[in-house]
């Protein structure tokens, strides 16, 4: 399985245990087949809301994509180093991209019964492509740690630097993205199961 997407692995485990047909999720989600497809596969860098609407459908939490094994006890993460960097999960939100625009760190990996996921993401700066809005059932909370990002909610454009915070119903259509260079937030998402 190629690391461009190291969680597909995952989603086909999860997909097979319920043993539904990756056209039973696509037809579920509205999402294309292949799609899926190539997200199991690991061909593709998946963007957070297919994932969010697959999760749904498979009846599990965004994180648990990307647990290992699951702690019923407090899961204590200390301060973030290079050795770190290999629990990273890629996201993009164009169309059959290679590259991340999005690398998620997470901070809450292998917490059993969750209602929320906290990450620390790295942000890189726009392919020059369209930015795509979505949207998905829940709530986000971001804190820019350093650079600058801006926030497109509906129709409103928020533009953030380092010490800003915005809370939002993820449901509104939205992107986070670089405002320029690279940039670093702590999110945390709540998606209801």
């Amino acid at each position: 399985m190629s690391e461009k997407n190291r969680i597909g692995k995952k989603v086909k485990l999860i997909r097979e245990s319920r043993k539904l047909s990756i056209e039973d999720v696509s037809e579920r989600t509205n999402l294309r087949a292949e799609g899926i497809a190539s997200i199991e596969k690991g061909e593709l860098i998946p963007g957070l809301t297919p994932l969010i609407k697959i999760a749904r459908v498979l009846g599990v939490r965004l994180g648990t994509f990307m647990d290992d094994q699951e702690n019923l006890g407090p899961v204590f993460v200390k301060g973030s180093n290079e050795k770190d960097k290999k629990s990273v999960t890629r996201f993009s939100d164009r169309s059959n991209a290679v590259s991340s625009d999005l690398d998620f760190y997470s901070l809450a990996q292998n917490k059993a019964d969750r209602h929320m996921d906290p990450f620390v993401i790295d942000i890189f700066p726009p392919s020059g492509e369209d930015v795509k809005l979505s949207s998905h059932e829940g709530e986000e909370f971001i804190y820019v740690l350093s650079g600058n990002v801006e926030i497109l909610y509906g129709k409103d454009i928020y533009t953030m630097q380092a010490g800003d915070s915005i809370y939002y119903d993820s449901i509104v259509a939205h992107h986070v993205h670089s405002a320029g260079g690279p940039a670093k937030i702590l999110a945390v998402v709540y998606t209801p199961v």
